[in-house]
């Protein structure tokens, strides 16, 4: 039994069922909300609401962490403002920190790792280290399906409660600009252009895939907002990635190759690059060689590329996982010799090299076994095992890797992840 502390959490109700588990286990939970999004979905009990900014906010979850014994803090996404300071305040006060994030293996997993995720991950980076692991294989995860419909509907909902009782919550500092209105349309946008792009490309695929077969590089963007761009990359932004990675190939590349970017599909109703990659495509002499697509089928896209440029994204697992070469231009967990390429980028569009398999493999099990559940935020599965994530308890490696987030039941990987929480 442990005093259990969880934060802000994924957008919709995932939290306040986690809550109800933990108690049902015999923990004490407590929650602190920061926006009136937040309390939306969890509004007690055990519930605080916070209403200061986040310069006060350390020293207050230190006396928080203090006064009520917590032996556990659970959050999702560790660069959120109000996460930042998390790892460093608790840690020194003997509180594990796990960190809730959408999954590293996409789509039927989401992530559950202490400490951090992505670039502040403490997963080992050392090739020798997974070649050095015993073969196992692991089960077939539940398929999770669509969930975007109900993601969305809950994304509406908090975003209007945080906009509209914001002055209850005056510090709060969000970790992205919006506006209700804004956000609204920016949702009944992302609707319409999946529909229309759905219809405009469906003849590219084809083009795409037999024309330029093994002649072209996939270029995966992330979200505007993304920390991968903000907190774990040099890049400003996905424009300053998306011109640079022009220049690069335009300078570098084979005449015969073209580049396919592929906008990121939670990112369809913020931002559209078309008018900016058609003028540097113009500006740096690669007219009819630069392709930009939205939702064409992506296992497609990746199967016949030469090879995929990114800065950090799950579609890298994909990648790997068709045997494609693989440049990581931010902070990724995979981002290790024999799995991508190590060299410079110019070198990368020339000679891509290859993808050493067994060593994926054994990465890919230790990750799934040692940071992912099977399941989702937003959707209800079948029966499930959560008494892995309940307990969390860390374990080191054979050969002495940094502690991770290694909550297992005994004898076999959970099927899924939120059922019993309804």
């Amino acid at each position: 039994m442990a005093d259990v502390l969880l934060l802000q959490g994924p957008i919709g109700p995932f939290f306040r069922r986690f809550a109800r588990l933990l108690r049902a286990q015999g923990h004490r939970v407590r929650k602190i909300n920061f926006n009136a999004g937040d309390w939306l979905f969890y509004p007690g009990p055990g519930a605080l609401a916070y209403r200061g900014g986040v310069d006060a906010w350390p020293d207050f979850l230190a006396g928080f962490l203090r006064r009520h014994g917590i032996e556990r803090i659970y959050l999702f996404g560790d660069c959120r403002p109000m996460h930042r300071c998390v790892p460093q305040v608790a840690g020194p006060l003997g509180v594990r920190v796990f960190v809730f994030e959408e999954g590293y293996v996409r789509p039927d997993y989401v992530t559950l790792e202490e400490w951090g995720v992505n670039g502040h991950s403490r997963l080992p980076r050392d090739p020798a280290f997974y070649r050095a692991l015993p073969d196992a294989p692991l089960p077939m995860p539940e398929p999770v399906g669509q969930t975007f419909g109900r993601m969305a509907c809950h994304a509406m909902a908090y975003v209007a409660a945080l906009r509209w009782l914001r002055p209850f919550f005056p510090g709060y500092a969000h970790h992205r600009p919006f506006k209700v209105r804004g956000e609204v349309g920016v949702w009944l946008r992302a609707w319409w252009r999946k529909r229309r792009f759905a219809r405009e490309q469906a003849s590219l695929l084809p083009r795409v895939a037999c024309e330029l077969d093994q002649r072209y590089f996939l270029v995966a963007l992330q979200t505007h907002t993304d920390a991968q761009i903000v907190d774990h990359s040099r890049f400003v932004s996905v424009t300053e990635f998306i011109a640079q990675v022009l220049e690069s190939f335009a300078r570098a590349a084979p005449a015969d190759t073209s580049l396919v970017f592929k906008h990121h599909p939670l990112d369809r109703g913020y931002t559209h690059y078309g008018e900016l990659l058609a003028r540097l495509a113009r500006e740096h002499g690669l007219a009819g060689r630069v392709f930009y697509v939205h939702d064409l089928h992506l296992p497609t896209l990746i199967r016949h590329a030469r090879g995929a440029v990114m800065v950090n994204s799950t579609v890298g697992m994909s990648v790997l996982y068709h045997r494609v070469p693989l440049k990581v231009l931010g902070r990724a967990i995979y981002d290790m010799p024999g799995l991508t390429f190590q060299g410079a980028l110019e070198d990368f569009w020339r000679e891509p090299g290859a993808v050493d398999m067994k060593l994926y493999h054994r990465f890919r099990t230790y990750l799934i076994r040692h940071t992912q559940v099977n399941g989702s935020f937003y959707k209800r599965l079948s029966e499930v095992d959560w008494m892995r994530v309940c307990r969390c308890e860390a374990r080191e490696d054979v050969q002495g890797a940094p502690g991770v987030a290694v909550a297992r039941p005994a004898g076999r990987h959970p099927p899924a992840v939120e059922a019993s929480l309804v």
